[in-house]
């Protein structure tokens, strides 16, 4: 017989079934004893009776957590127990026989609530067992249904999924590159992306036009309780795109994606409001606004675009820095500033960005494509012309092959969905977070390599062996 999902026992009563999975709550009364029990569909409340002595016993010896194979008769509830509103509350399974496929010792902490009054340290140490809980298990499903969602929109609109390396090369892009040391060629590394960047805009030079990926990003910034090391972007880029073009689709796909995964929120207003920089700035204080209207409201989604961002600011030394990122393209009114290096703090660039109740979920530009307008921004931000040549010298070049205008976007996705489910934090909907730290408690991660590791890469470090 084959096994029965426990979402599925309401077309089977009258039925005998197999159902396995966990059980969640055991209750010995002595004569006979209810388990409830959960898979991943759902949950069941199952009674052994005295007259199936075999079964009595073993159930008799269960726990929590154990996993079993329970044989079973789907049997309507009597009209005075029925639970209205409940998965199963009709119903219940008469156990035949109980298998003990897998004991399990008594967990550290309760999988059952919703574990927020549990100390994280304890919850991330042991996440499989965290990821247990009803809570968890609808964030990563909604995670799941919400990437497929956007996967297939893009390919109905003519995107193709296009993975790019996760080894590459270092360049200063903004944050701190994690790297990652060459065996072969020892005192040189690899460095991890901090975003698919300069990769996708390589596809538009390439000719795919449309890409996207579900990508993941590092970097090694500085500890914050709500950041972590690696994340989740959304990320695509067009060719031949306008602003206007990729904002519109972006806008559908976000209404469409909050209206289909999750009926119950409503968005604020439809189409999304549109605010400058200096707007957002002189009212909110902010470039990422909170405009709901009731801030009570866990259902109320407030999305607004943020455009007319300053291209460059100074940074801590005094030189210019950019905004986003050096890829941008200014507004065409102000090609002529960048490309005589004037008026630099007036400079306003291609940037968008969408908030969302007070974040910041993805953010994009129109490219600078010509190879000429990317070396003035890097002039400008104090590169010479052999660290341009460095750095960025494989950009120009496919630059001067024919490079199409081009722009894109990238959501994070962690945030957005945080956002969607009313979590506190990234933490919440990502399976194997790290702490504000950086730390991998569950796995003991970063963690010390042997001293033949390291001199196999050619590596001496301060530490003592």
């Amino acid at each position: 017989m084959e096994r029965t999902y426990i979402k599925d026992l309401k077309d089977y009563v009258g039925k005998e079934v197999i159902v396995k999975g966990w059980v969640d709550v055991r209750r010995d009364q002595g004569k006979m004893v209810f388990l409830d029990l959960r898979d991943m569909s759902g949950k069941v409340q199952a009674v052994v009776l005295p007259n199936h002595v075999e079964a009595l016993e073993v159930a008799q010896r269960v726990r929590p957590e154990w996993v079993v194979c329970v044989s079973a008769q789907v049997n309507k509830r009597p009209e005075r127990n029925i639970k209205e509103g409940v998965l199963n509350g009709d119903i219940e399974l008469e156990v035949l026989s109980v298998e003990v496929l897998n004991e399990a010792q008594t967990p550290p902490m309760d999988v059952t609530s919703d574990g927020h009054e549990i100390g994280e340290e304890t919850r991330l140490k042991y996440r499989y067992l965290d990821l247990r809980r009803p809570r968890l298990q609808h964030n990563m499903r909604l995670r799941h249904d919400a990437t497929l969602y956007a996967r297939n929109f893009l390919s109905k609109n003519g995107f193709i999924e296009i993975e790019t390396p996760l080894l590459t090369k270092s360049t200063p892009e903004g944050s701190r590159d994690y790297v990652v040391p060459s065996r072969i060629e020892q005192g040189k590394f690899y460095a991890l992306p901090q975003s698919p960047q300069q990769y996708k805009q390589l596809l538009m030079v390439a000719g795919m036009e449309k890409y996207f990926q579900i990508a993941r990003c590092m970097r090694d910034e500085d500890t914050r309780g709500d950041r972590q090391p690696e994340f989740t972007q959304l990320d695509m880029e067009i060719s031949f795109a306008t602003k206007e073009e990729i904002m519109e689709l972006n806008e559908k796909l976000l209404i469409e994606l909050v209206q289909t995964l999750t009926p119950e929120k409503r968005i604020q207003t439809i189409p999304f409001p549109r605010i400058t920089y200096k707007e957002a700035m002189e009212k909110y204080g902010n470039d990422k606004p909170d405009m709901r209207e009731d801030k009570n409201d866990p259902n109320l989604l407030a999305f607004c675009w943020v455009i007319d961002f300053p291209f460059f600011e100074k940074d801590k030394n005094g030189g210019w820095t950019f905004t986003h990122n050096p890829f941008s393209a200014p507004m065409p009114e102000h090609m002529a500033w960048l490309m005589n290096k004037e008026k630099i703090g007036e400079i306003l660039a291609t940037q968008y960005d969408v908030a969302l109740n007070g974040f910041e979920i993805g953010g994009g530009s129109i490219r600078n494509h010509q190879p000429e307008a990317l070396i003035k921004v890097l002039e400008i931000m104090g590169h010479t012309e052999e660290g341009i040549r460095e750095n960025f010298g494989h950009m120009l070049d496919a630059f001067s092959y024919g490079a199409p205008p081009h722009g894109g976007i990238a959501w994070g996705l962690d945030r957005f969905l945080s956002v969607l489910t009313n979590e506190p934090n990234i933490r919440e909907v990502i399976a194997f977070p790290k702490t504000g730290e950086g730390r991998d408690l569950m796995m003991e991660a970063p963690s010390e390599i042997s001293a033949e590791q390291l001199q196999e890469l050619g590596i001496a470090t301060n530490r003592k062996m």
